[in-house]
């Protein structure tokens, strides 16, 4: 069931509808889906579908400087359902389309979801700044940060409908907190599959610096409220950064924790610091990883010319289940996804390795930690792009997993804060 905000924002459908048929993409009646949500970011900022047209489209952008505001007062005020968008995924009543969510187990590819979710919030953010004065928007409108997206039900079914409704609910200076809820048509009615908070960031339109977004203003208690978590989540995201273990040492509790898996894997038989063992029903943390490299095709890139970071997440993800799945000896299920940081954009023709790392374990539940990285052949340079973190659960206890260095350790305890922040929500 939705929640009342969300029915009650249902009112705005209307400005659904007028908001792509203003970039000339009609619904005629009903709610738009993901081919029209790409059809219309390509529209507002002036991309094109081929290749050497969307290079020439982005250059042109330059000149759209001049556009962008002073300062967030010269922006008018919106509101919450300026930016309510629904949109349908209609795997059960298209069955061409069906075939690209698929997997061989007959399942959805979760990996396609991220996918979805990342367009939908672009375009929910570019909801919230639509100027009906402008034919092109001069904001390059990017993903930050994937702050969350929880489970609310475990089975994704590939025959039937899907829906994803959203809006902005928190806006900075320059940036933008939108929240959305996919549900799914079965058995008569629509069901919660997940909830998923994305922060956006905006450009100029270059993509060089920060530009101002338009104010948000809360309309009533509950609209308050909503703002009221935003700038709870931001503050959240500066205490996690501050207590970063690249930052600061482990805490009294976590040091003991360490220093506990350490003794455990003390050979009792020598006095030595060095002689280690592998406790029974355990694996080393240096066996649990899982490695790939992507090339960068055009084909994947963004509205601005950049890999389209819905396709880095699908991959990442990808990866961390197939590890995930190797560690537990059998399908996992997906619990969370906490925390993606997009740190680099990736420019096409980049070289992209993905290192996938089992951190923590606890019970049937798999702590994953997917690392990317641009790779330049030339000057042998690697620069870290995303860091992704996934919770899986299995259908079985699953192995111990211990570290053998400090390093490992700092990445046991980031993937326990991780698991613990999953487990107490």
């Amino acid at each position: 069931m939705l929640s009342p905000r969300f029915l009650l924002l249902r009112s705005a459908a209307s400005l659904t509808t007028r908001s792509f048929c203003t970039g000339g993409v009609s619904n005629k009646g009903r709610a738009p889906d993901m081919a029209e949500v790409r059809n219309r970011l390509r529209e507002i900022v002036g991309a094109s579908t081929n290749w050497s047209d969307h290079q020439q489209a982005m250059a042109d952008r330059a000149s759209l400087s001049n556009m962008l505001a002073k300062s967030q007062k010269d922006l008018p005020v919106k509101s919450m359902k300026d930016s309510y968008l629904e949109v349908h995924l209609p795997l059960g009543s298209e069955p061409q389309l069906r075939e690209k969510y698929l997997t061989f187990h007959n399942t959805v590819r979760f990996g396609r979801i991220l996918e979805d979710l990342d367009s939908l919030a672009v375009l929910i953010s570019y909801s919230h700044t639509y100027n009906t004065e402008l034919k092109r928007s001069p904001l390059s409108i990017v993903t930050a940060l994937v702050d969350k997206i929880d489970m609310r039900q475990h089975i994704i079914y590939p025959d039937c409908d899907i829906k994803f409704t959203g809006h902005v609910t928190w806006v900075g200076n320059t940036s933008i907190e939108a929240k959305m809820h996919m549900s799914q048509y079965h058995d008569g009615a629509y069901s919660p599959v997940l909830d998923a908070t994305f922060v956006m960031v905006a450009r100029d339109p270059e993509n060089k610096r920060a530009a101002f977004v338009n104010p948000l203003r809360p309309e009533g208690p509950e609209e308050e409220k909503i703002f009221q978590e935003g700038e709870a989540n931001k503050s959240r995201r500066q205490e996690l950064s501050t207590a970063s273990l690249l930052k600061v040492a482990p805490t009294d509790e976590e040091r003991k924790i360490v220093h506990s898996l350490f003794l455990n894997t003390l050979d009792t038989k020598t006095v030595s610091f060095r002689s280690r063992r592998l406790p029974p029903t355990s694996v080393w943390m240096e066996d649990a990883k899982l490695k790939g490299l992507e090339i960068c095709h055009p084909q994947e890139r963004n509205i601005f010319n950049r890999i389209f970071g819905g396709f880095l997440m699908r991959k990442a993800y990808e990866l961390g289940w197939a590890n995930a799945c190797s560690y537990g000896g059998c399908r996992p299920t997906l619990v969370a996804v906490d925390d993606i940081l997009f740190q680099k954009p990736v420019d096409i023709g980049s070289l992209l390795l993905l290192s996938s790392q089992v951190c923590y374990t606890q019970g049937k539940y798999i702590q994953v930690r997917v690392h990317s990285e641009v790779f330049d052949p030339l000057t042998r340079q690697h620069n870290t792009t995303n860091v992704f973190h996934f919770t899986f659960i299995s259908d079985r206890d699953v192995p111990n997993i211990i570290p053998m260095t400090y390093g490992e350790s700092m990445l046991y305890l980031d993937g326990k804060r991780h698991f613990n922040q999953t487990v107490e929500q």
